[in-house]
């Protein structure tokens, strides 16, 4: 083979494999990533919408990172989430997908809060009811989140970590329901659901705490 073919096999090899090891690395973070504190959460998404030196606002990005904070759905689901998906139920809205992860169809209820935020998003960006609202990939949505924790200081934290903060906050709220938050994520048993938030159930907590006699 010619010199010049040579070098050209060898860099698609190298692309090859950085791509590789560029997915990989994605792959492991679902399993990496903590989940958000509310003030990190807050401080992420509104350093998104207002950018920073380097780095200009995003508010798509923002906003998809909001759907997964609040409704608690992966960010591969987002992206591909349509208006005309989110239907009205009675006095409810209901929103059903089928997951790209698990291939599991999944119908839960949306917030009015949320449907109006939303429905306002859409009609600022004139965006039809039938067209995805977010026509962007989960890693470049991983990339701008990147900047932004960078930026901020912020390590072992990916789109992941928005739903880690949904369930956490599920959780925290619910008089520490672990039954609940595996309901909510379709986890197979509770102690999935357990290492999931890294959070023990309260019951163990306040054993713990009654169990502590200092001298």
């Amino acid at each position: 083979m010619p010199p010049l073919l040579q070098n050209l096999q060898k860099n698609r090899n190298g692309t090859r494999r950085k791509n590789e090891l560029l997915s990989n690395r994605g792959l492991m973070m679902n399993k990496k990533t903590a989940a958000l504190t509310t003030e990190q959460y807050k401080e992420i998404i509104q350093t998104m919408k207002q950018g920073f030196c380097g780095c200009r606002p995003n508010e798509r990005v923002a906003t998809a990172l909001v759907l997964e904070g609040n409704l608690g759905i992966r960010i591969s689901d987002i992206v591909n989430l349509r208006f005309c998906d989110i239907v009205k139920d009675g006095d409810r809205y209901r929103l059903e997908i089928i997951e790209q992860k698990t291939g599991k169809q999944r119908v839960f209820t949306v917030p009015l809060v949320i449907y109006q935020y939303i429905e306002n998003y859409c009609l600022k960006h004139k965006i039809e009811a039938s067209e995805r609202i977010f026509p962007i990939t989960t890693r470049q949505v991983q990339k701008q989140l990147a900047a932004v924790c960078q930026y901020l200081g912020y390590t072992g934290i990916g789109s992941h970590s928005f739903r880690k903060w949904y369930a956490t906050e599920i959780y925290k709220a619910n008089g520490y329901d672990i039954a609940l938050v595996q309901r909510l994520l379709q986890h197979s048993s509770s102690s999935t659901t357990q290492r999931y938030i890294g959070i023990e159930p309260q019951r163990i907590e306040e054993a713990i705490a009654k169990h502590t006699q200092l001298l």
